[in-house]
């Protein structure tokens, strides 16, 4: 006796900004038992890059018309604008859907726990896509942080910093608090997210945050310190502002140090056209996720990556892909969720206690 094969599962993705394009629409493609259907947007543009990277694909100019198709559908991504994540995520789950929303997914912590009630009143999967999770510097540094290999961690010091002197301007970039714009909600909800992963809760956020570029109105320089209940201390840099960019990680603990240049290359692959598993584009030769070994961090004790202390530490290769292999196993087989609504919320809850750190000039203890 065969069995029948199973069908893939059938996604609606709404929006194909970035967010839409780069990464959400590529990694459901690349992902085996997930199929995108649908993808929404009005911007005639987008519809002809859709439409060119993915043939066979349906396009829907609004949400109205993914949610009168709802019982076709098997999954819904929210990669739209910040200020229609918890409308949209919302309607997903009252139509029997369940969602995936891009980061932040909301612009309160209440807000992101609503949403959570609602999916578990439903029975329904809502996941959030924290994508620098799988990170390559991210993964090293988690397994030598659960290896014990640099001791008792004390201050873990990332940074996620970019020069960009002129502002690109929209939603972003905008002023308006409904927009859920500026790094500290873009940028730091990838950097508050790690740290609270690699150490736990936190008891004191301070900030700093400042607008530098002319024109700009969202922040575009931000300094987080995070006390956890462990005791490590994290300070976090996110900047658009930076002529000189700094380590991504900086990790000091009893027995070494850990020092990380450079960035995942997993989104500029993405930018450039290169897919997961097609063995095309500018990742073909060194496979996918893998970064070469001049970049590679170093770990030590007493000297300076800069003059060759320390030894150089095998950078595992990043996995995007594993996220939404992580959703279709959740939604398959009952697997665990990868990213919950509730770790996000208590990542939104040390953004908004950042961000009446900044506006007070004060520590705000959670």
């Amino acid at each position: 006796m065969t069995s029948t094969p199973r069908r893939d599962l059938r996604v609606g993705l709404i929006g194909y900004g970035l967010a839409g394009s780069v990464f959400h629409a590529p990694l459901i493609a690349a992902t085996e038992g997930l199929a995108l259907d649908t993808v929404v947007t009005s911007d005639e543009e987008r519809r002809a890059q859709a439409r060119a990277e993915f043939p066979d694909v349906r396009l829907a100019a609004g949400p109205d018309d993914l949610f009168a198709r709802a019982g076709e559908l098997d999954l819904i991504v929210v990669a739209s604008p910040n200020k229609t994540h918890v409308p949209l995520a919302t309607r997903a789950l009252e139509s029997g859907l369940p969602v995936v929303v891009d980061k932040p997914v909301a612009a309160t912590a209440a807000e992101a726990r609503a949403l959570a009630a609602l999916a578990e009143e439903r029975g329904l999967l809502l996941s959030v896509f924290q994508n620098r999770r799988w990170d390559n510097d991210f993964l090293t540094l988690r397994d030598l942080v659960e290896r014990g290999g640099l001791g008792d961690v004390w201050r873990f010091e990332s940074r996620f910093e970019r020069w960009r002197p002129q502002p690109k301007g929209g939603w972003r970039e905008s002023g308006d608090p409904a927009e859920i714009g500026g790094l500290l909600y873009d940028l730091g909800s990838h950097v508050v997210d790690q740290a609270l992963v690699l150490f736990g809760p936190v008891t004191q956020v301070y900030a700093e945050s400042v607008v530098r570029r002319a024109g700009a109105e969202a922040d575009d320089d931000t300094f987080l310190a995070l006390t956890h209940t462990g005791g490590v201390r994290s300070h976090l840099h996110v900047s658009s502002t930076a002529a000189q960019l700094g380590p991504r990680f900086r990790v000091l603990g009893s027995r070494a140090g850990y020092v990380k240049y450079g960035l995942d290359p997993q989104e500029a692959a993405l930018r450039a056209g290169a897919r997961p598993g097609s063995g095309t584009g500018p990742e073909r030769s060194v496979g996918w996720g893998v970064e070469e070994e001049s970049l590679w961090g170093r770990l030590g004790a007493g000297e300076s990556p800069v003059t060759g202390g320390g030894s150089p530490v095998p950078t595992r290769p990043g996995d995007y892909p594993a996220y939404y292999a992580a959703v279709a196993a959740a939604l398959r087989e009952g697997a665990p969720n990868p990213v919950t609504a509730h770790e996000a919320a208590a990542a939104l809850d040390v953004l908004e206690a950042a961000r009446r750190s900044a506006r007070d000039g004060v520590a705000v203890r959670l």
